[in-house]
């Protein structure tokens, strides 16, 4: 990575496509930016303004956010009661999308949108996603991981092992029974815990010099279910426009 930041000044970059950049602090001046598509699953995260022409338009996109998704507004909720509701407008807001998408043609869930996960890898993602948050982090199982999970390409990259993981085409319908397995063991967690059980330490999965507190880590899977249903809902737009 470069030390020192680059300028680019009257360079043509249409059409560029960045894909995992990190552009904190980036500063776009006089430009074109008709038809620009920013993604940042983190926007709110990161704890900075996104800026255009000086206002800060972080507030206003989680907000349009929260109206188009019913449900997503409660990814942040800190009780048991809280955490229950959160889960089951998740629920909610799941099955109506994994119905649409059985409408589309055979094979579409399979097809993958602008170099983006396809359906069923989004669906394998979130699995890896459940057993890395609730079984390797909450429930603290030694071999956390189904084969049918799908890591993103950080994992590999991190030197984490992914040869748990089957590498080439999986059934769908075998997808989606281990999909429907983890959010029954989401559903069947939340249903017990309690105060208490929100505020125990558990071992953060990615840095096991540090501790997380129960109810971050289900936070954590919410905010997987709700960033990936949008892309879901995305590119699901895109092959019903395929026919």
């Amino acid at each position: 990575m470069d030390s020192e930041p680059r300028t680019f000044v009257d360079a043509d970059l249409r059409g560029a496509r960045f894909d995992r950049c990190d552009l904190s602090g980036a500063v776009l001046r006089g430009v074109d930016v008709v038809g620009t598509d920013l993604d940042s699953p983190w926007l709110l995260q990161g704890g900075g303004p996104l800026l255009v022409n000086g206002v800060d338009v972080t507030a206003y996109v989680d907000g349009e956010l929260d109206r188009r998704f019913p449900g997503r507004a409660l990814r942040t909720a800190t009780t048991p009661e809280g955490l229950r509701e959160a889960w089951a407008a998740v629920e909610r807001q799941w099955s109506a999308t994994l119905e649409r998408a059985a409408t589309l043609p055979d094979g579409a869930v399979d097809e993958r949108v602008d170099g983006e996960w396809s359906f069923a890898e989004t669906l394998r993602h979130l699995v890896m996603a459940t057993d890395t948050w609730l079984g390797r982090a909450v429930l603290e199982r030694v071999e956390p991981y189904h084969r049918l999970g799908m890591p993103n390409a950080d994992y590999a990259l991190d030197g984490y092992d992914t040869s748990v993981f089957d590498q080439g085409p999986v059934a769908y319908d075998a997808v989606l029974a281990v999909r429907a397995d983890r959010v029954a063991q989401v559903r069947a967690f939340l249903a017990d815990v309690t105060e208490d059980g929100l505020a125990v330490g558990r071992t953060h999965p990615w840095s096991a010099e540090h501790t997380v507190p129960t109810g971050s880590c289900l936070r954590t899977i919410l905010e997987e279910e709700w960033e990936h249903h949008r892309y879901a809902v995305r590119d699901l737009a895109v092959l019903a426009s395929r026919g």
